[in-house]
């Protein structure tokens, strides 16, 4: 490239370009010079040839379609010169594939180079024959590489890339290399004393081991002398010696083949071998040299692979296991982990397992690392090296960790825990004892076979009746439990329930009343269960109590007429069978033993055995995903208050008529609704509405509307409320507009947080569908009663909300979960009506709720087959409205693609011809329009990123207005509430709460509140 001024000058240009446009220009007018003098062959020069075809190379680097000049590069390498030669290789190597007819045309010119006496062209021959490893290239030259490769006059530089390009082709074509004539030709090549062509002759050899050990025998005895050699550095030349180890990668690589050879039968041989594996093992240590310990553990666990692969003698292991020992208690996080990734490994060689248990200690102290990679290990380990004699040890110490343990690996935690308990188990009360504390510390994380197997267990075992079902009722007086707990001890006790029969507390109308207490906490899944214990009770009832018959039967007549087909059908046979007395003894007959069979949670466990290669992600994978998603709301011990009646959308009370509002399937129910006044909404939203309803109230200089005695009620504001006859006013943490546009974008986050309490949201969007889970924390050591919750909904969406408890108690949390089904498109938005009292203060906050008009879009990439017809189709308005925007915010056109794919709209590359512009499709869903195809064109100006043309199109008018107006908002502006309050320059750590006396934002995430008061 010396001396191309023309070169040197063009690429000037390119990057003198303002913008893409121009560089396209420029490109194309180059483009079309080149194109012109490659037409005229009695004008160019071998030197202007040579210019160009750089030209073509650098323009294809840059992204661009070049697609002609292919003859004219793959004509310069047959050129005589150096300089054009060189060319002609380098851009053929870049612009053609294996598959480019072109290259048949070089075959013989690259053949004749790799022949001939030029060391230069033999390089620049092999290095293109490397880079395509065609199929024909392999036939036609594969022989002629081979013969390089062995040739004893040419120099170590040719034979280094003759070693490299056999092995790029011998990859691509396995076929080409002969075994029968070159596994002898092999063997010599590894007496070789240059190391570099040692090192690319070993890269050369594993892969050929890989593909078929057994042809290779003669290379064994020749990597031990190898390793021999470099362990005691003879002939390492200074340049091949890296921190004072020599040729590294030449060890690494020698001991990798070995371990592709199962066995190594001469005694003298291993013997060797094991010295050079003891030299290692001994001198490896950890310094503060970074490069040199890469280097050497490098070496060392690539050893200890081969130390486990050859099932050395004990003693050696044992060694292995001291060292691996000291590295998991060094500092340094990645040998913290290689150790505790290998140790694992060793846990395949069945004689070292009481030597790791030494390292137990350490190893769960590695539990607790602030990498969780490392922990991840740990936990592997742990569960790999447990046995009967530490099973109770590691297991409480699991137990113990996952109180404390973060959400992305509970799931894995209660996992194993529940398989160890199960496999070692010194008693069956010991087991009981660890699955419920595992369903208490992380229902939401333990499968449904987990439970089912503590019900296996318990019906096989009458010893175990009483204790299990002692156990499952003392679980029941906490006032918060998971809905799994609820499920697991309703269960038994219903089956055994009477065998506790004299014991304090324990009559069947308190056992009734405990577990009727979760009854308005549980979803549709738990009711049948609840329905069959309370038969049971009543079956288990002698003498009959009228009083408590009479409450059963209430219960069976108020979900005579459910929804639900399952709890429908229990309800009427449990309600007519309880008349006939003997009867309902029959068919509640106690629970037959189950078959014997193997656990599906051991049978996982062992589907998972490859202990080295077993990851968390794999195990999780492989584990039914649990359908405990809500965590049961308490009603209050000290009472039972009625519940909460929300009105729903039909009009209907709560109890009554939306007990259940899941469908078997999982599809929500249609529940016909009835809007609210039109006032009432304005009154609600005021001015912050994003499209306010006519007939609002007047609002105050602050932003609110005044609502009944001239209290204002403030959405999104701080909550003001009247107690007695001054105001109080408890001052929101963090800025909540904000905390509602950042849900509006993700599924999980913080929505609202005072000094007392923690509202969070975690929502799961299906097409029209939407779940969102509340998470109420209290924050304090004192409880807040008469809590009450209400959504008032736009008329376009229906929502159903759980009953909410009237007392959250001290320092937990409760879940409600919401239903959402989108009717019509609308950017209005729901409000939740929030109250509770804390001592003498009654707080009241209405909050927007994050069920917005992106949370039913889907996000579709289109062709540009399938998206111009669709385009066309929709002509003009209302289908398509289009719109210049003005003091849009200055955005580059990557962060705005971010952006739309943010509010789940997403950009199609290609579809428009002008890079300044973007094209986008997604799919919105709602009851009345389904799956309705929304498509979206943006045109910026380059020269001012403040305005720009957007065009929203879709087969609804309605649809089309929404999104473009939603578009516009997301793109003008991000919108505060009034009187938000700014963010906390405190932050704490994610899972801490905030308490009253330091105001700190906490994480946005409501899993985060829920390890921190949990």
């Amino acid at each position: 490239m010396t001396g191309m001024r023309g070169l040197s000058v063009f690429i000037s240009d390119i990057r003198n370009c303002q913008n893409k446009e121009l560089e396209r220009l420029r490109i194309d007018k180059e483009l079309g010079n080149i194109r012109t003098c490659f037409k005229n062959e009695k004008v160019l020069t071998p030197y202007k040839k040579k210019k160009y075809v750089w030209k073509m190379l650098y323009i294809h680097l840059l992204g661009y379609d070049v697609d002609f000049g292919h003859m004219e590069a793959v004509s310069l390498i047959s050129a005589p010169k150096y300089p054009e030669k060189q060319v002609g290789y380098i851009v053929t190597s870049c612009l053609l594939n294996e598959n480019n007819d072109f290259l048949r045309l070089a075959i013989n010119t690259v053949r004749n180079d790799i022949i001939g006496r030029n060391e230069t062209f033999q390089c620049l021959a092999l290095t293109l024959v490397g880079n395509i490893g065609g199929r024909e290239f392999a036939e036609s030259l594969a022989p002629d590489v081979q013969k390089l490769l062995i040739s004893s006059s040419c120099r170590p530089l040719v034979r280094k890339k003759a070693a490299l390009c056999l092995l790029r082709l011998f990859r691509k074509n396995p076929d080409v290399v002969n075994v029968d004539g070159w596994a002898d030709r092999m063997a010599q090549l590894l007496d070789e004393r240059d190391l570099g062509v040692l090192t690319s002759s070993t890269s050369l050899l594993v892969a050929l081991v890989s593909n078929n050990h057994e042809a290779y025998w003669s290379c064994l005895p020749k990597c031990v002398k190898i390793l021999e050699r470099l362990a005691r550095n003879q002939d390492v030349p200074q340049e091949y010696t890296y921190y004072g180890i020599p040729s590294p990668w030449l060890q690494v690589k020698t001991m990798r083949a070995l371990q592709y050879f199962p066995t190594i039968e001469d005694p003298s041989t291993r013997r060797s071998l094991f010295e050079v594996l003891q030299r290692i093992l001994m001198g490896t240590d950890v310094v503060k040299n970074v490069n040199k310990n890469n280097a050497s553990h490098a070496v060392l666990f690539e050893a200890l692979s081969l130390v486990m692969h050859l099932d050395a003698e004990k003693e050696m292991m044992s060694q292995c296991v001291a060292l691996l020992g000291k590295f998991i208690s060094v500092r340094e996080p990645n040998i913290r982990y290689l150790g505790l990734e290998n140790m694992t490994r060793m846990l395949m060689v069945t004689d070292v397992q009481d030597i790791i248990k030494k390292h137990q200690a350490q190893i769960i102290t590695s539990l607790k690392d602030p990498d969780i990679s490392i922990r991840r290990r740990a936990l592997d380990l742990l569960f790999g090296m447990c046995d009967v004699t530490n099973a109770k040890d590691i297991v409480e110490e699991l137990l113990q960790y996952l109180s404390s343990a973060e959400f992305a690996m509970r799931e894995e935690l209660s996992l194993k825990a529940a398989i160890l308990a199960e496999k070692f188990a010194p008693d069956l009360s010991w087991y009981v004892d660890v699955i419920l504390q595992l369903i208490d510390k992380a229902g939401d994380f333990v499968s449904d076979d987990i439970w089912f197997r503590v019900v296996q267990f318990v019906t096989n075992n009458q010893d175990l009746q009483p204790y299990a079902a002692a156990k499952t009722r003392e679980y029941l007086e906490k006032p918060a439990i998971h809905e799994t707990m609820v499920k697991v001890s309703a269960y038994i006790l219903g089956e055994y329930g009477h065998l506790l029969a004299g014991r304090p507390g324990c009559s069947p109308r308190e056992m009734f009343s405990i577990i009727h207490e979760k009854l308005p906490t549980v979803s549709a899944s738990t009711i049948p269960i609840l329905l069959s214990t309370y038969a049971k009770i009543l079956l288990h009832t002698q003498p009959p109590d009228l009083e408590l018959q009479n409450q059963i039967w209430a219960i069976f007549k108020k979900y005579e007429s459910c929804i639900d087909v399952e709890i429908q059908q229990r309800a009427v046979e449990y309600f007519e069978l309880s008349k006939k007395g003997a009867a309902l003894a029959d068919v509640l007959a106690e629970m037959p033993k189950f078959p014997e069979r193997q656990s599906s949670l051991i049978k996982k466990a062992e589907d998972a055995e490859d202990t080295a290669d077993q990851s968390a992600i794999k195990l999780r994978a492989q584990q039914q995903p649990s359908n405990a998603l809500v965590l049961a709301a308490p009603q209050p011990v000290n009472g039972t208050p009625p519940p909460v009646k929300v009105p729903s959308m039909s009009g209907s009370d709560h109890d009554s008529a939306a007990q259940s509002h899941s469908q078997p399937n999982g599809t929500l129910s249609k529940v016909e609704p009835q809007p609210p006044s039109p006032d009432l909404l304005s009154d609600l939203l005021g001015p912050l509405a994003i499209e306010a309803p006519p007939g609002s109230l007047p609002t105050d200089e602050r932003g609110g509307s005044t609502g009944a005695g001239g209290v204002p009620d403030v959405v999104d504001g701080a909550a003001i409320v009247p107690v007695g006859e001054q105001m109080h006013t408890v001052e929101p943490i963090g800025n909540i507009a904000e905390r509602f546009h950042a849900l509006c974008l993700k599924d999980s986050g913080v929505m609202y947080e005072d000094p007392y309490i923690q509202i969070g949201v975690k929502a799961e969007w299906q097409g029209h569908h939407g779940r969102l889970v509340l998470f109420l924390g209290n924050k304090n050591t004192s409880p807040l009663t008469s809590v009450q919750a209400r959504i008032l909904p736009p008329v376009h969406l229906k929502m159903e909300l759980s009953p909410v408890p009237e007392t959250i108690p001290p320092r937990a949390q409760v879940q409600c979960p919401l239903e959402v089904i989108n009717i019509r498109p609308s950017r209005d938005v729901a409000v939740l009506d929030f109250s509770y009292k804390f001592a003498t203060h009654m707080v009241n906050v209405k909050l927007r709720l994050p069920a917005v008009l992106n949370k039913f879009l889907q996000p579709i990439q289109l062709t540009t087959e399938e998206f111009f017809p669709q385009w066309r189709s929709l002509s003009g308005p209302p289908l398509k409205l289009q719109e210049v925007l003005r003091g849009v915010r200055p955005l580059p056109l990557p962060e705005m693609v971010n952006l739309f794919n943010s509010f789940r709209v997403s950009i199609c590359p290609g579809l428009d011809p002008n890079p300044n512009n973007l094209v986008a499709s997604t799919t919105f869903y709602s009851e009345s329009t389904r799956a309705m195809l929304c498509l979206v064109r943006i045109e910026t100006d380059p020269s001012d990123r403040t305005q720009l043309r957007m065009t929203v199109a879709s087969g609804d008018p309605t649809l089309t207005f929404e999104l473009k107006e939603y578009i516009k908002e997301q793109l003008i502006t991000i919108p505060t509430g009034p009187r938000a309050t700014p963010p906390s320059p405190l932050a704490p750590a994610a899972g801490a709460v905030a308490q009253p006396s330091s105001p700190a934002v906490a994480a946005d995430d409501p899993g985060a509140l829920l390890a921190g008061l949990l």
